[in-house]
């Protein structure tokens, strides 16, 4: 099946360092995002969110199993979906880029959708619910995040 691709950006007026810490720290996804709870299932190492750490995300009654797949300190925060959608080879990366006085983010996804022809589906409602995702991010950065720095090494 054909691989999918998409990707959105945003503007925050956040340092880089502060927008990557909300994405390196699970449990702040559902302060600024439709996500109603985070689990970290497998942590990983030196930090618990490192490379290999299994995070949980859910919305109602549904699941995301995530792995960090690679980080870039302030700069690229990675993820593999495990399970949660009828895709597989999920992936995205959101890379940091300083502009100004803020960090342009860019939201990078692919996939393989399981099921034929669903393909087109998965990206055009995916597509929506990243590009959400990426400015509510964006916003809550730039709203609470002046002087913090990254508390994940």
């Amino acid at each position: 099946m054909a691989k999918q691709e998409f990707e959105v950006t945003a503007h925050s007026t956040a340092a880089p360092s502060r927008v990557y810490a909300l994405l390196r720290d699970g449990s702040t996804w559902p302060a600024w995002s439709k996500l109603e709870r985070f689990e970290l299932e497998k942590p990983s190492s030196p930090e618990p969110e490192s490379v290999g750490a299994i995070r949980n995300f859910y919305t109602g009654r549904y699941k995301m199993r995530e792995q960090v797949a690679e980080l870039v300190q302030d700069k690229r925060f990675s993820y593999i979906l495990l399970s949660g959608l009828a895709l597989k080879d999920y992936r995205a990366d959101i890379d940091l880029t300083p502009n100004g006085e803020g960090t342009d983010i860019r939201w990078h996804t692919s996939f393989r959708p399981k099921v034929p022809g669903m393909g087109w589906i998965y990206r055009r409602t995916l597509h929506k619910l990243t590009h959400e995702f990426a400015h509510m991010l964006a916003d809550y950065a730039s709203k609470h995040g002046f002087g913090l720095q990254s508390p994940c090494a």
